[in-house]
């Protein structure tokens, strides 16, 4: 598999990851990101090293830093939310409202019989994100997320418990129907830097998007 690179300069690599590919190696095994580091190298001496965490179903935009003063100074941009941030998701259903904000708190919980996940919940950490419904499809909606904040799970939970519609083929938010994969797609990222333009990046369309008529993100 061959990844595609986005953005390429000496200090930054942006890439697309394909929806599947977990960033990390997952308990059981298996393939991950960490297998394609040595062709992600392109001439370096150091392996690129995520700066964020994109969920293994997620497709899309990946900002890797190529050395450790970079990963601190765009680890820093993220925390002091100068990074925007761009997704597409297709949701199971159509919301009532053409576009809004969502403030949801989120909170990680566990149980034996479902694993972990997230939920909104009051004592949790405060997330914002920001949609707008693109187009309408067979009942189904492709929204535009900008999200402010970079918790676990946002998007797919801000858009069960805020919008009261899961993405569609959530296994855990959703029914898991409808659709191979939770249909979220990370498609653009900017990040400023300071002396330097900024770093740009946006990822095409992936097929499976196109495959349910939402080819023009």
């Amino acid at each position: 598999m061959q990844i595609p690179i986005l953005f390429e300069d000496g200090e930054a690599l942006v890439i697309d990851k394909p929806s599947g590919l977990p960033i990390e190696r997952p308990r059981r095994g298996g393939a991950c990101l960490e297998d394609h580091f040595e062709q992600l190298k392109l001439g370096f001496q150091r392996a690129p090293v995520p700066v964020h965490r994109i969920d293994t179903d997620t497709s899309g935009c990946l900002l890797l830093a190529r050395n450790p003063k970079a990963l601190t100074r765009f680890s820093r941009a993220f925390e002091e939310r100068k990074v925007e941030k761009r997704y597409l998701g297709v949701l199971a259903g159509v919301p009532g409202a053409s576009e809004g904000t969502i403030e949801l708190s989120l909170s990680k919980i566990s149980s034996a019989e479902k694993g972990w996940r997230m939920i909104a919940a009051k004592k949790g950490k405060p997330s914002i994100t920001h949609w707008r419904v693109l187009t309408e499809i067979n009942g189904r909606a492709l929204l535009e997320f900008r999200p402010e904040t970079g918790r676990t799970h946002q998007i797919r939970v801000h858009c069960e418990a805020g919008l009261g519609l899961p993405l569609l083929g959530d296994p855990v938010y959703g029914n898991g129907k409808g659709a191979p994969r939770t249909m979220l797609h990370a498609a653009a990222i900017t990040v400023p830097r300071e002396g330097k333009p900024p770093i740009a990046a946006t990822a095409p369309v992936p097929r499976d998007f196109a495959a349910l008529g939402f080819g023009d993100g």
